[in-house]
């Protein structure tokens, strides 16, 4: 079988509860967006040592299979899997486990010292406008709150790891 099916030839695609939405649809922009951070994060992935932080990021890529099943379906009754108390809580043990090993820095750096955080600053970026489409999908219809919160705490959580990561806190010179 292939995996090419004509369906959205015409420009709409079948969401997992078979309803049919145009490609550009907010719903469809807030998943493709999740599903483009979880890539992102399996290319950030090949260039991290650490394996800790490794496994990390590999339990936050399937997560995201939830988030995203979560915003490709309509009817909520469909939903199988959801985001729990939980994952969130995961993600800021990591959060304030990394930010300690820093001695919580404050203000601006540039990003990206090295290859292995500078991924993962791209990769917080696209978590952040995954997190706006969002928003503007919650504006529009349902969204899960705890979905929501989850999205917000994993751009903390990857800038955490990315700013543990940095081989140098360069901070920003407004003046230079």
């Amino acid at each position: 079988m292939g995996i090419y099916t004509k369906t959205g030839d015409k420009g709409t695609t079948s969401l997992f509860d078979s309803t049919r939405v145009y490609k550009d649809d907010i719903r469809v922009e807030s998943y493709g967006t999740v599903d483009e951070l979880g890539s992102f994060i399996g290319l950030a992935k090949n260039y991290i040592e650490d394996e800790n932080i490794k496994d990390i990021l590999f339990k936050i890529q399937n997560k995201l299979f939830v988030v995203a099943s979560n915003l490709a379906t309509i009817d909520q009754e469909k939903i199988k899997y959801r985001i729990k108390d939980d994952d969130i809580t995961f993600l800021e043990k990591v959060i304030d486990e990394y930010m300690q090993r820093i001695n919580n820095p404050t203000g601006f750096i540039i990003p990206g010292s090295n290859k292995q955080s500078a991924h993962l600053h791209v990769a917080r970026t696209i978590c952040r406008r995954a997190e706006r489409r969002i928003i503007s999908l919650s504006k529009q219809d349902y969204v899960d709150e705890k979905l929501i919160k989850y999205v917000n705490r994993l751009s903390d959580c990857i800038y955490a790891l990315a700013r543990y990561l940095e081989d140098e806190q360069q901070k920003v010179d407004y003046e230079g």
